[in-house]
């Protein structure tokens, strides 16, 4: 086959473009032609975040199909899920015979993210070859697969809802998971969390039609997942530092002037405070939030999106912006992968998304754990109990995490060397996997040769 084309589509959501836009970014690097599919909605919020033509090249081609909803409906629980299923994939369709139709073009292989496996039956029914791929956890991929055993088990019903409170273990190897921490049962209202169900388990009947299912982790971070499940291919981590390029794909335009500041700060003092794209805290958590660091009296970076305190355009305490003006820095959003590898950074207070997390962990960054909704709760469980690189904070008896306890666990954390060099040591297995001869290596050199072939 001379001139590979791939087709990559990802499910709509911030955390799940970035990985597939890097992986993108490494085909194209090694000459194959990429067509990204994004929403509109999407794709017009990625362009105007940056310059993307730069950050790009001209092997990727940046195109965009309707999701259909409308303005209003955009941010009610379960559109997006119900639209990524009825309309998303007749466009799709139309898009990949558009392709096929001008100049002599033909997709050679679509590459979907898993969570939407209509893309791969498409790419099946017009006999284009198919690859999977998964922008979270190998476990959570896991757990999705055993939903027929937990089922069977009496650990859900048949629509996903939990049974009874209980701990479970897939493996013994394998973090420990809550059926209402599953990322179906913590996604909003009943009615959004049936439809995720609803979408996963459709997703497992179309996994039978791929002939690859890679993974953005490591066999090191995952080696009781990787064992239940083998043919889950980690080719991670995906990060742009590791091919000295930028990150793309991002809704909000980076403050590239938060660096500067971290400049002017001490090594390894900084509190990097972020909670990706969707968590949303209201008022007085928010106020916790930003008493806590400046109770912490110590340097802190703090990414606040405009829409992270709900309902409120000025969240922030009484004279809070001048108390910690000498020593707090507040940003829209940053270039976290930067930011992450700035030795002035001493720790991660994150809410455990998985890019977050291989991010944090590909640099020997500790985290303070406050996780929102869907695999977040796993995602702590690795960080804190199996990789031991972590400390999860508690919420009091009203739900709220305090300006207390957040400063007893910036303590606690910044004082305990035996969990920093757990960081370290984590760090150097999971940069080994992406060298020459390492397992992620192997992996997506093996993908390669296959797309050319």
């Amino acid at each position: 086959m001379s001139n590979p084309h791939i087709l990559v589509i990802p499910y709509p959501a911030q955390g799940h473009i970035i990985p597939l836009l890097e992986l993108s970014q490494c085909l194209a690097e090694h000459g194959l032609r990429i067509t990204f599919v994004n929403t509109e909605y999407n794709h017009n919020r990625i362009m105007n975040a940056m310059a993307m033509k730069d950050k790009i090249g001209d092997q990727i081609h940046m195109v965009s199909i309707s999701d259909g909803l409308e303005p209003l409906d955009r941010n009610k629980p379960g559109k997006l899920s119900e639209a990524v299923l009825r309309v998303l994939p007749g466009k799709l369709e139309e898009l990949i015979e558009q392709i096929n139709g001008s100049n002599g073009e033909e997709i050679t292989c679509v590459l979907a993210d898993q969570s939407i496996g209509w893309a791969l039956e498409i790419a099946e029914k017009k006999k284009i070859r198919r690859a999977a791929f998964c922008p979270a956890a190998a476990a959570q991929l896991v757990l999705v697969f055993s939903i027929p055993n937990l089922i069977e088990d009496g650990i859900i019903t048949d629509d996903g809802t939990p049974m009874k409170k209980q701990i479970i273990h897939l493996s013994p190897g394998m973090p420990a998971m809550s059926p209402e921490n599953f990322v179906w049962t913590s996604v909003g209202n009943l009615t959004m969390q049936k439809s995720i169900f609803e979408l996963l388990v459709r997703n497992n009947q179309s996994v039978k039609v791929i002939e690859w299912l890679l993974c953005n982790s490591t066999y090191d971070l995952e080696p009781a997942a990787f064992t239940l499940a083998p043919n889950i291919l980690p080719i991670g981590p995906l990060l742009a530092n590791n091919r000295l390029g930028d990150s793309g794909g991002n809704f909000w335009p980076e403050d590239a002037t938060c660096l500067k500041w971290l400049n002017q700060q001490p090594p390894r003092s900084v509190i990097y405070v972020a909670f990706g794209s969707y968590t949303i805290f209201d008022q007085t958590q928010f106020q916790e939030l930003a008493l806590g660091l400046e109770l912490c009296n110590r340097p802190f970076l703090w990414v606040v999106r405009p829409d992270i305190a709900d309902g409120t355009n000025n969240a922030y305490p009484k004279e809070f912006l001048d108390r910690v003006a000498t020593r707090g820095r507040m940003v829209g959003w940053a270039p976290q992968q930067q930011v992450l590898r700035h030795p002035s950074v001493a720790c991660f207070l994150s809410h455990c998304g998985w890019n977050s997390a291989m991010e944090g962990v590909s640099n020997g960054i500790p985290f303070l754990c406050w996780p929102y909704f869907a695999d977040q709760f796993l995602n702590r469980s690795y960080i804190c109990d199996v990789w031991k690189v972590g400390l999860g904070l508690d919420r009091n008896e009203s739900g709220i995490i305090t300006q207390g306890e957040i400063k007893s666990k910036v303590d606690q954390l910044l004082g305990n060397e035996k969990l920093k060099a757990s960081a370290l040591d984590l760090k150097n297995k999971v940069m080994a996997s992406i060298t020459e001869g390492g397992g992620s290596h192997k992996n997506l050199k093996n993908f390669i040769e296959w797309m050319k072939a």
